[in-house]
């Protein structure tokens, strides 16, 4: 049994941290409902002043087209990435071939080439195709993504095989077998998946800042950028903006953080 000063302690320990993690998120809030010039002087208490935020932010930026931008690209991506990296990670796993163990090697030292030094090459790729500011210039760099398939394929050695053998056996095509057995009982790594999908494609900002050059393409990201411009900044508006483009992942990841612990950790129901 642990001691009542050792529980003590370790309350102590736990709560100091968990009060200097959500901090910034409360500055955040107190900044978004304060004055530019009190965000400035350090003012640690929500004001009155949020209504004035919110409408120097809705006559300066376009909000809600970078808001309907972000949740149309974030969706049809998340989609799309789900449905093409379960389905190479299922095959990687369950089909065998000699060649796919060299094929996946590639696609993991794929992941320790930072994307900054492909941004050029892809951008040129993209302008020679006449695909700038298209939405698929946007999301091709990112339907596919090396971790997600090793996320899948990790995920599909729990699947039993025994499982498989007897569908083929009863008649079962091998999309059926996919689509009516392997999805459902996967729903926890699907869900895991979908939130790291979601968070990356709703904060994404350097892809979409070089490959979508009109305002109409502005996304939320974009959008907390552009409040730096200038030659002062409102801090309050910006805070304001910051919040609202952190409320989308934040309820994304709140409502799905126990299949996303039961996805990460590899648990199948």
């Amino acid at each position: 049994m642990m001691s009542k000063g050792k529980k003590f302690f370790m309350y102590a320990f736990l709560t100091i941290f968990s009060l200097l993690s959500i901090f910034p998120l409360y500055y955040m809030l107190c900044a978004a409902t304060n004055k530019s010039i009190d965000v400035i002087a350090g003012k640690l208490i929500p004001g009155t002043y949020l209504i004035e935020n919110y409408k120097s932010l809705i006559a300066n930026q376009n909000l809600g087209l970078a808001l309907w931008n972000s949740f149309r690209n974030s969706f049809i991506l998340t989609i799309l990435c789900l449905l093409v990296c379960s389905i190479a990670g299922y095959g990687f796993e369950i089909y065998h071939d000699k060649g796919k163990d060299a094929v996946f090697t590639v696609l993991l030292t794929a992941m320790m080439i930072p994307f900054a030094a492909v941004m050029i090459p892809m951008f040129r790729m993209f302008s020679t195709l006449n695909m700038v500011n298209t939405m698929a210039a946007f999301m091709l760099p990112s339907i596919s993504t090396p971790f997600m398939i090793m996320m899948f394929r990790q995920a599909s050695r729990s699947f039993p095989h025994d499982i498989i053998e007897a569908a083929r056996i009863d008649g079962l095509s091998e999309l059926a077998i996919f689509f009516r057995m392997f999805f459902p009982t996967m729903r926890s790594t699907y869900a895991a998946a979908m939130t790291i999908v979601f968070m990356n494609a709703w904060n994404n900002y350097l892809w979409p800042k070089v490959i979508l050059m009109t305002n109409e393409s502005i996304t939320m990201p974009m959008l907390v950028a552009n409040l730096l411009g200038g030659y002062t900044v409102d801090y309050g508006m910006l805070m304001l903006g910051v919040f609202i483009c952190t409320i989308p992942t934040a309820i994304v990841f709140f409502c799905l953080q126990k299949s996303f612990a039961e996805g990460i950790t590899g648990a199948v129901k």
